[in-house]
């Protein structure tokens, strides 16, 4: 009986082994279950991983065809685009274009100051360029007064192109006395509407405009601060010239900050203050040349001062002309009227 016994505890636990090893299958069945779930999904996680960089890809690819590329550069500060401006006016310039001059060499701080030129029977272009070779300028400024009522402006670089103006509207920084005010020797930001972009003889004027009013980085007598904006705009056939200052307001109180905050996004608000001078351009031609050369382009709707003063005395004389014509309508008017004789005039004589 105690063999039996012994042969039945023996036996138990290879009985109980065999029970327990079906479970230990069943989890090794579900552990695989499990590992080929995750790697299905990981493969699937990777397939739309790569379709998403393909889309991004793709979209960075046309995205570099619409925009044209922009060249990226460190500068290291130094003073390499040497550009000087000549600016210079005509003998006979009246006071108020002499005051606009000098605003413009305040705002210029790489131009190069030349006394007043007498052009002569021969012109002021051919003297002009000798002065540009003599001066080691790259561009220049050239204001010419007419009859002492007209103001015309050149500009131009020194192989060409160059362009003239008819300036108008002129205000003065003295004159208007705005409120904005800069740093003096300050880079400006030159700013261009849609339209120089568009139109061919403004895309060359923006190129003359960024060359002569442009300040290059490092010039000696520049400061380090762009506090300032140029603007040109292009309305009614003319160029639009203004001055602004970029001022920078902090709030003054907590509930100021927090409505600019929530407005703007910064506890800052960007405000544009206009300093002067302001002035129109009206484009007459461009040169191909400095001072001359082939024609790129006329303005066909302009028309000189000489002809508006010209049409305006015609309009005085045409109203002198009618003035007088209705006098002698009435005179006649008067002498053909016929007054009936009164039989009763000679009865109180």
């Amino acid at each position: 009986m105690a063999r039996k016994a012994n042969k039945k505890q023996k036996l138990s636990p290879k009985k109980q082994e065999v029970k327990e090893e079906p479970p230990k299958e069943k989890e090794q069945v579900i552990e695989e279950e499990a590992v080929e779930e995750k790697e299905v999904d990981l493969s699937d996680n990777e397939e739309m991983v790569e379709e998403e960089d393909a889309e991004q890809q793709e979209d960075a690819v046309e995205q570099a065809e619409e925009e044209p590329e922009v060249p990226t550069f460190v500068s290291d500060g130094r003073y390499r685009n040497k550009q000087r401006c000549l600016v210079l006016c005509s003998r006979g310039v009246t006071a108020r274009y002499r005051h606009l001059l000098e605003d413009l060499r305040t705002l210029m701080p790489h131009h190069k100051k030349e006394s007043k030129l007498d052009p002569g029977p021969e012109g002021a272009g051919r003297a002009v360029n000798d002065i540009l070779q003599m001066r080691s300028c790259n561009s220049v400024l050239f204001l010419e007064c007419r009859k002492k009522q007209d103001c015309y402006l050149w500009l131009g670089l020194a192989g060409g192109p160059s362009a003239r103006f008819h300036v108008s509207n002129i205000h003065t920084m003295d004159e208007m006395r705005l409120t904005g005010n800069c740093m003096k020797g300050s880079r400006p930001i030159l700013s261009f509407d849609d339209s120089f972009t568009r139109y061919g003889h403004l895309k060359v004027l923006k190129e003359l405009f960024v060359d002569v009013f442009g300040t290059p980085r490092g010039h000696p007598k520049s400061k380090p601060f762009v506090d300032r904006v140029m603007a040109f705009y292009y309305a009614d056939k003319k160029i639009w010239v203004r001055n602004y200052q970029i001022l920078e307001q902090q709030a003054e109180n907590a509930m100021e900050a927090h409505i600019t905050k929530k407005q703007l996004g910064q506890d800052r608000s960007t405000s544009m203050v206009e300093i002067g001078p302001r002035f129109v351009l009206d484009p007459i031609r461009v040169f191909r040349g400095s001072f001359g050369g082939q024609t790129l382009y006329l303005n066909p709707d302009y028309r000189s001062p000489n002809e508006i003063r010209s049409l305006e005395r015609r309009d005085k004389g045409n109203a002198y002309v009618g003035r007088k014509e209705s006098q002698r309508k009435r005179k006649e008017r008067t002498e053909n009227i016929v007054v009936p004789e009164n039989p009763l005039d000679s009865v109180f004589r």
